[in-house]
This record gives C-alpha cells, structure tokens and sequence, in this order.
C-alpha cells in the first residue's frame, strides 16, 4: 500500500475540510396548525399532541399535567 511522501500541512488538510458542512435541515409548515417543524418528523403541537403529516399520532391526556 503506498503512503504519502511527505506529510500535508494542517492548513492544507483544513482548507480541503472546508467544504464538509452539515445541510441545512427542511422545514415544512403543517397547513391545520401552521406549526413549522422538520420535514418527515413528527412533531409536538400546542395542546401537547404528537402529530405528523396532519394526522395526531398520540393524543394527550389533559388529566396528567
């Protein structure tokens, strides 16, 4: 297996790292309660319910809090 020659400097292995950025995650806005959350995550609204794509997956109990 060949290895480098001579070793790279930090400023050359960063200015190549520089381009490696996390993506900026999409948000979606739910057209019933206008909450903005990531697109294809659930998420929770006002009242405490869990929804997701306009539908509530797990209701909340009012008697817990």
């Amino acid at each position: 297996m060949p290895n480098p020659k001579t070793r790279h400097s930090k400023r050359r292995t960063r200015a190549r790292r520089t381009h490696y950025k996390a993506p900026v995650p999409q948000l979606a806005r739910d057209p019933q309660t206008n909450e903005t959350h990531i697109y294809h995550h659930a998420y929770y609204d006002a009242e405490g319910n869990l929804r997701y794509r306009g539908k509530v997956l797990v209701k909340t109990d009012e008697g817990i809090e």
